[in-house]
């Protein structure tokens, strides 16, 4: 009777060591954790770390343990390729986060897709980045931020529709994060039958705007409309500023960056940006998100560095979570279909989440879930208060 308990014993652990919640569960976690995209990485990588501490302190999934593997891709694709085939050969990675540039995310989530491996791309918003496998039978990328076919619009409707600002310039920097958002753009435009006086690039690094401003001023440009990242916005608002030349800047939600901010200064008060979310507490999981996020990491000045990725990193993780649960299991194309058909809401810091995802539509974001932010005095606030009233309802 002994040996036979024990040969039962013995099975029964083989059983559980080798079923589908027997390890750890090892998610990547990609994105520029140092220069000029650094504090949308950070904050996202941040934000993925809370909600990741939440879930294995109330017991993980199904008892087991999520596991980060971040990884710093500096915001090069040639990094982001490396460490996509690191995270899936070596890592073994059962998922992936991340992706801030759209040019890595195009360089790298390919791999991923080939392994059958979900990405969920939470910060960055190309949008050719969901559906950069149109012939796939199963498309392993989906999305929680606001794409950019989403964003140029609603930019679009600030400038010409609501203010009735016509002679338009874009500056939009050389990546392809730049260059597909001034695509965008330009399409928004050509709706309200505007076509821009002037169309000027940068590189990033460039920390002299003067000839691209000079154009779009002798142009007579009333509006600036930007699709860029920090360091060179903020370039342009003190460009302006040098140069007397007071004009609304409104673009992509990039202009809610702490590097924005914190190096433009007075240059940058009201500039004008779409948000999914504002570091105000507006509701309760609000709220508890921003004193925790707080707590835990202590930001400069008690402002997250980029509240959006902060907020979509974390929720990124209970979207996860929630579907490795009702896939019962960590295999690629169980998770994509939970993914796809999520039974139950999720109740997350930008929205509560109720199906966000279909075979069909990949984008967790449409435009009733974005409002309009603006620059005052150092942080983001809301636009105005049907921006405000707009958020507190997404729950």
């Amino acid at each position: 009777m002994n040996i036979r308990h024990h040969i039962f014993a013995v099975a029964a652990a083989a059983i559980l060591t080798t079923g589908a919640y027997a390890a750890d569960i090892k998610v990547g976690v990609i994105g520029p954790y140092t220069g000029g995209s650094s504090s949308m990485g950070v904050s996202m990588r941040d934000g993925v770390r809370l909600a990741t501490k939440e879930i294995n302190a109330a017991g993980g999934i199904n008892g087991n343990k999520i596991v980060l593997v971040e990884r710093d891709d500096e915001a090069k694709n040639e990094r982001g390729v490396q460490i996509s085939q690191e995270l899936i050969n070596n890592e073994k990675v059962v998922a992936a986060l991340g992706y801030i540039n759209t040019g890595v995310a195009l360089a790298s989530q390919r791999f991923f897709q080939d392994a059958k491996i979900p990405v969920i791309n939470n910060v960055a918003t190309g949008s050719l980045i969901t559906s950069q496998f149109p012939n796939a039978p199963e498309n392993y990328i989906v999305r929680t931020s606001a794409a950019d076919n989403i964003q140029a619009p609603m930019i679009a409707k600030e400038a010409v529709e609501k203010r009735g600002l016509k002679k338009v310039a874009i500056l939009a920097d050389s990546t392809n994060y730049g260059q597909l958002g001034r695509e965008d753009m330009e399409k928004a435009l050509k709706t309200y039958g505007v076509t821009p006086v002037a169309v000027e690039k940068f590189n990033i690094g460039d920390v002299d705007m003067t000839s691209q401003l000079l154009k779009a001023k002798n142009a007579g440009a009333e509006v600036v409309l930007t699709y860029a990242i920090g360091p060179e916005l903020a370039q342009i608002a003190n460009g302006m500023g040098k140069l007397g030349w007071k004009k609304p800047m409104i673009g992509s939600w990039t202009l809610s960056m702490a590097s924005f901010i914190d190096t433009s200064g007075k240059n940058g008060n009201g500039a004008t940006m779409p948000e999914t979310f504002i570091q105000v507490g507006t509701t309760p999981k609000r709220k508890a998100f921003i004193e925790a996020y707080l707590k835990e990491f202590k930001p400069k000045n008690g402002v997250i560095a980029s509240p959006v990725s902060a907020a979509q990193g974390y929720d990124s993780v209970y979207i996860l979570a929630a579907a490795i649960k009702q896939a019962g299991g960590t295999d690629g194309p169980k998770i994509l279909g939970a993914l796809e058909n999520l039974n139950a809401p999720i109740d997350g810091v930008v929205m509560t989440y109720n199906k966000p995802f279909s075979k069909t539509n990949h984008e967790a974001i449409a435009t009733k879930d974005v409002v309009m932010g603006v620059v005052e005095n150092g942080r983001v606030e809301f636009l105005n208060a049907e921006d405000a009233t707009k958020a507190a309802k997404k729950k």
